[in-house]
């Protein structure tokens, strides 16, 4: 059985405590993790703070800071295999998407390597003949990210680079439904040469870990992603230290096919949408909004690819459906499946939990043609489940798409460009793929809003929310100051 620990202060530890983690594809303990509870947490956001507001670190020049980042991607890189393998026996996630996924994660941090020193201020062109006005752009101080396990070394990545490009430090809490691979970062991180301090690692449960960090007194900025509920905690606490916050949360995406999509491009994309990663991932297009004229078409292809879909040990690279991270989550697909039948809708396939070893979830088809008021079309399920509908005129698959709480992505497929322009101006999501789905790069910005949270990772926009706005005022005039009583 192997065991993890913390990384504090640079240097590594057992936790306050220890828990098992299991192996979602067998349901059998494989590891043992360290568990931070609130004096392992004080510890962190003292070793960051004490890294902020030191020499070693505060001193490092930005090209400096994007030196030590470029080192970071490269062992990153080199040990990729290693972190793919931890990650996929942790969560589940198959060993084909952790492998690609895991690669491309060096990408971000030379990304943010590269952005370090081109973090500039501005001079304002003040309306005061006697004074020059600039403006600088300082790191906010003591980071609180907070990484689900579901594609944990992206979203962590997206987090620890532009927050270490602009000269913060950072506590990084891991999920403890799977933190071995963060866990693992740790060690590679420690390799890179950053001051002692600057990254801690740590994972640890609500109350006695998540609430602590999220309430420090020294934590200057949270970065969260998860779902709406804890994020609503997460504000809550935060009105403690009066933390800014940056919350990417969950989705209920809307995939939109016209009647002149091309269809199998359109079937593939969906099927990328929705049952890769065995659907967990917070921008699942997991509402299939499909022009009538072609539902059938379409849907019988869909059901074709979802039922040949291999489903099998994540571990195997022919795996393209693993099982689903937790027993929770299993539990939660099966129950709103039912519920949506109950309220009307019908399985096109899948549905029901696999008898074999694991949880593992079909991939499933749900048509709610017949019960728009399904609870699967308002609820995220984080698991391989499609809610579809269908539509007549644009206007009314403009209006589907937007009857959501949520605002994250949204998907639109057709080969009319004017009527692409019109979707993408009108539909309420932070990001838009037109003709394709689930692409991502270190130098877009990735977020949404309503349940979908507020901020943007990745791309410039991420650097500068770890950054504040200092006003420097120098009068330039020899003469003395004029009456003193008057406001300049």
């Amino acid at each position: 059985m192997e065991k993890f620990q913390q990384y504090i202060g640079g240097v590594f530890s057992d936790g306050s405590a220890a828990f098992e983690s299991r192996d979602p594809a067998t349901g059998r303990v494989w590891a043992m993790m360290p568990e931070a509870r609130s004096q392992d947490v004080n510890a962190a956001v003292d070793a960051a703070a004490a890294a902020f507001a030191s020499e070693e670190w505060g001193g490092t020049t930005a090209s400096g800071r994007g030196k030590l980042l470029l080192r970071l991607a490269d062992l990153i890189a080199e040990h990729a295999g290693r972190l793919a393998e931890l990650e996929t026996r942790d969560t589940g996630k198959i060993i084909r998407e952790t492998s690609a996924q895991v690669a491309y994660v060096a990408e971000y941090y030379r990304y943010y390597a590269g952005l370090a020193d081109k973090i500039e201020g501005a001079h304002l062109p003040i309306d005061k003949p006697d004074m020059e006005v600039w403006l600088r752009r300082e790191p906010v101080g003591v980071v609180a990210a907070i990484v689900p396990w579901n594609s944990q070394l992206f979203l962590a990545a997206v987090k620890v680079g532009p927050a270490l490009a602009a000269g913060c430090t950072v506590v990084l809490k891991a999920s403890e439904d799977g933190p071995a691979p963060l866990l693992e970062f740790a060690r590679i991180f420690d390799q890179a040469g950053f001051p002692k301090g600057v990254l801690n690692v740590i994972t640890g449960f609500g109350q006695d870990c998540g609430a602590v960090l999220t309430s420090h007194p020294g934590v200057d900025h949270i970065a969260f992603t998860g779902g709406p509920e804890t994020a609503r905690h997460i504000v809550r606490n935060s009105a403690e230290n009066l933390a800014s916050t940056s919350l990417e949360l969950g989705g209920k995406s809307p995939f939109i096919v016209f009647d002149d999509a091309d269809i199998e491009s359109a079937v593939n994309a969906q099927v990328s949408g929705i049952f890769a990663a065995t659907g967990q991932s917070c921008v699942a297009g997991s509402r299939l909004i499909v022009s009538n004229k072609i539902k059938d078409v379409f849907l019988a292809r869909l059901k074709e690819k979802a039922e040949a879909a291999i489903i099998g040990a994540p571990d195997d690279m022919a795996t393209e459906i693993g099982p689903l991270c937790t027993k929770g989550q299993l539990e939660v697909a099966t129950d709103l499946v039912a519920a949506s039948k109950t309220a009307g809708a019908g399985i096109v396939t899948g549905g029901s939990p696999l008898d074999r070893e694991g949880t593992y979830f079909p991939p499933t088809i749900i048509d709610c043609s017949d019960a728009p008021d399904a609870p699967c079309l308002t609820t995220e399920f984080f698991g391989p489940v499609l809610s579809v509908l269908s539509f007549d005129t644009e206007a009314e698959a403009l209006e589907i798409a937007n009857d959501t709480a949520f605002g994250l992505a949204a998907g639109v497929f057709t080969k009319d460009l004017t009527r692409a322009h019109r979707m993408v101006r009108d539909l309420r999501a932070g990001i838009v793929w037109v003709n394709t789905y689930r692409a991502v790069s270190p130098i877009a910005p990735f977020g949404g809003s309503g349940l979908s949270g507020h901020g943007r990772e990745g791309g410039l926009q991420a650097a500068l929310d770890y950054t504040k706005t200092k006003a420097v005022w120098l009068r330039t005039s020899d003469d003395p100051i004029p009456d003193p009583f008057v406001m300049r």
